[in-house]
């Protein structure tokens, strides 16, 4: 007994959306922050290379449509999961990482999230902060972003560093 194709088709797309989410998520957060050019080439061809495995034979324009309206909808669907249940937002984008407290560097929270001390004192520099001993708190964000906090308690600075690309932005409290 054959399937329905347009069935097929759903099945299929939810099935790579299920394989993309968990393969962002093993590769970490640090990857996400800024695309690089090989970044950018690899999902151009991951996106064409998932393509027949969502429609399968069918490419008309109904079954680009239903690819295109499942992906939509399960994003949707994990969003509103993700905002209603701590538990499943931690699973899928993780948690902040500290990576510097009070001017003391934590090595281990730095290898595990393969970040080399160099990259971290850069992402200090970027901020006008000439030394990690200034800085009250560096945090991994889950965006892969590197928020930096320094100064005295009366004034604070805190600032963003976009991981690979030099940009920043400053929020003075």
């Amino acid at each position: 007994m054959a399937m329905n194709p347009y069935l097929d088709i759903v099945l299929r797309c939810a099935g790579v959306y299920l394989f993309m989410v968990i393969a962002i998520r093993i590769f970490g957060k640090k990857e996400l922050s800024q695309l690089s050019t090989t970044d950018l080439v690899f999902l151009v061809l991951i996106s064409n290379s998932v393509q027949n495995a969502m429609v399968g034979p069918n490419v008309s324009l109904t079954g680009g449509v239903l690819a295109a309206s499942v992906l939509f909808s399960l994003n949707y669907l994990l969003k509103v999961w993700m905002y209603r249940s701590g538990t499943i937002k931690e699973l899928i984008e993780g948690k902040p990482v500290i990576l510097i407290s009070d001017g003391k560097v934590d090595i281990a929270n730095l290898h595990n999230e393969s970040i080399g001390m160099d990259e971290l004192e850069e992402a200090i520099r970027e901020h006008g902060i000439e030394s990690y001993k200034k800085v009250r708190l560096a945090i991994l964000e889950v965006d892969g972003n590197i928020s930096v906090i320094s100064g005295e308690a009366n004034t604070l600075r805190q600032s963003r560093y976009k991981h690979r690309r030099k940009q920043k932005n400053l929020i003075n409290k």
